[in-house]
């Protein structure tokens, strides 16, 4: 039987983190798959581990990782996977930016592929976000293309899945624990020479993101140009 390990990263989501869950649920029961959702609660400092809690007492589908520090986004991901039961795993963010309905083509994707990733900028991906924020991402994807011959036009799409055992040997290799993560792993996925799928998903900037525009862009940069150094 086909099950996936969805996991959510989350820090402070308290006003998100109940309807958002409910709302994936509802629409993973309705593929009819096996599934379980992972909370990565990561040393919040609201009720969001609280919620989690409950949620995970109240549907048999989910489970809650707390941390008592902030670990960053990376980091949470990596222990999660490893915990995860399915046989695939698969990551999104809590403000549910990407379409649920996109999680059809993650399912599908993934049975035949190692690893896979939403992405923002191929011809038929719907994209709602800041012209500034565009032209960041699209400088900082065309560096990783150019740096490590990537083929992948999106690499920090936050909606991604992995046959696990392929995600836990990557880990090993990944050195990045928060935002770098997403873009490390799809380098280190095709420099070690996993089968890599990249398909278009329709994407809706949250206004209240955590990305800090200037500083975390400026240390993705940066990087980039330390991990060009190491392989």
């Amino acid at each position: 039987m086909f099950m996936l390990s969805l996991v959510f990263p989350v820090y402070n989501e308290e006003k998100n983190l109940e309807k958002n869950m409910i709302k994936t649920m509802e629409f993973l029961n309705k593929l009819k798959t096996g599934y379980e959702i992972i909370i990565a609660e990561d040393g919040s400092t609201d009720r969001t581990y609280e919620i989690g809690l409950r949620l995970s007492k109240k549907y048999k589908n989910i489970r809650v990782l707390h941390s008592s520090i902030k670990l960053g986004r990376g980091k949470a991901l990596k222990r999660a996977f490893f915990l995860a039961k399915g046989k695939y795993v698969g990551y999104m963010d809590i403000d549910l930016a990407t379409d649920l309905k996109s999680l059809k083509d993650l399912i599908r994707y993934v049975k035949k592929y190692d690893v896979v990733t939403g992405s923002r900028y191929l011809k038929n991906s719907k994209i709602k976000r800041t012209h500034k924020r565009i032209f960041l991402s699209w400088s900082y994807n065309f560096l990783a293309r150019l740096l490590f011959n990537s083929r992948i036009h999106d690499h920090q799409c936050g909606f991604k899945a992995f046959k696990k055992k392929v995600v836990v040997r990557l880990n090993k290799l990944s050195n990045a624990d928060h935002w770098f993560w997403d873009t490390e792993i799809l380098i280190l996925a095709q420099k070690y020479g996993y089968s890599v799928r990249e398909f278009p998903v329709s994407w809706k900037e949250s206004r209240k993101t955590k990305v800090n525009v200037f500083g975390d862009s400026l240390n993705m940069f940066i990087n980039l140009i330390k991990l060009r150094m190491k392989i």
